[in-house]
């Protein structure tokens, strides 16, 4: 077992649960999280999953910001839901990322996974802009995410990988019913 990968996931564990929680210390965590899994990918040629962390380091920068401060007034952010004009825009987002990902992935590297990882990149990237805006739907959209990623790194024996997932998994369930209360409060 890889104790490197064990500690990136022990710290994506814990920057989800924080984040179901609406905590705003979820963002430093997520950082260490992404810093790591952004090394391990790297090492493991999942070139799309690699470059994917450092996005999630902006996107955890941008909604580390936008939490403490980016409700009305400077105030922190409260959870709202998806406009259907935005949840089509995000939607051809994701579309054209996964084709385009995929097409580099496939023709100009020798990841083995291209259209997974082309898919799970993108999913989650639009997913986590989502989280950092408190987006409700971002945790169904994290739950199709683990669906496929448990059995992704199950099939690749990347167990604490595929373990870390599952929690998400959980985690994501939990999330949306902690945001959806967090939500019904406000109105």
């Amino acid at each position: 077992m890889n104790t490197f990968e064990v500690i990136a996931a022990a710290f994506g564990i814990l920057s989800v649960f924080l984040s179901t929680r609406q905590h705003v210390w979820s963002w430093p965590t997520s950082l260490v999280n992404v810093t790591m899994y952004g090394i391990y990918f790297y090492e493991q040629k999942l070139f799309a999953l690699m470059a994917l962390q450092g996005f999630f380091g902006l996107i955890a920068l941008y909604g580390w910001y936008e939490w403490l401060f980016g409700g009305e007034r400077r105030t922190p952010l409260k959870v709202s839901r998806t406009s259907p004009g935005l949840s089509v825009i995000l939607l051809l987002v994701t579309g054209v990322l996964t084709v385009g990902l995929e097409y580099l992935l496939r023709n100009y590297t020798a990841d083995p996974a291209p259209l997974v990882d082309a898919l799970l990149s993108s999913v989650s990237l639009v997913a986590q802009w989502m989280m950092a805006r408190k987006l409700l739907e971002c945790w169904a959209i994290w739950v199709g995410v683990n669906l496929i990623s448990v059995p992704f790194f199950l099939v690749r024996a990347e167990y604490p990988t595929a373990i870390q997932y599952a929690v998400f998994l959980c985690l994501a369930v939990s999330g949306w019913i902690q945001w959806r209360a967090s939500l019904a409060k406000l109105s």
